[in-house]
């Protein structure tokens, strides 16, 4: 995480969800730098999202600000546009 620009994550499991977990809080609670946190899979990830909207937002455990640290894209080329570093990343997803 120190020398990433960005995270992708893609779908998976219980692991996946930790790692996710773990550079979310990182960025949060500014002990780590802001880098784009790239989901790829919208149908995928779309129930955890639903979850995180519906259910931890309004009781308060976190932020819809919070929410706009993950960015989530079907295709590697949607996410150039928001930060030059990223294209390096997603060019290896291409």
């Amino acid at each position: 995480m120190k020398n990433s620009d960005a995270v992708v994550v893609m779908p998976g499991g219980f692991g996946t969800l930790d790692e996710m977990a773990e550079v979310l809080t990182l960025i949060q609670t500014k002990k780590s730098r802001h880098v784009p946190i790239v989901l790829v899979s919208a149908e995928f990830w779309e129930g955890l999202l639903s979850w995180f909207r519906n259910t931890l937002v309004p009781t308060g455990v976190t932020s819809a600000k919070d929410l706009d640290l993950m960015q989530v894209i079907d295709d590697p080329a949607e996410g150039k546009s928001d930060e030059d570093r990223m294209s390096d990343v997603l060019s290896v997803m291409v």
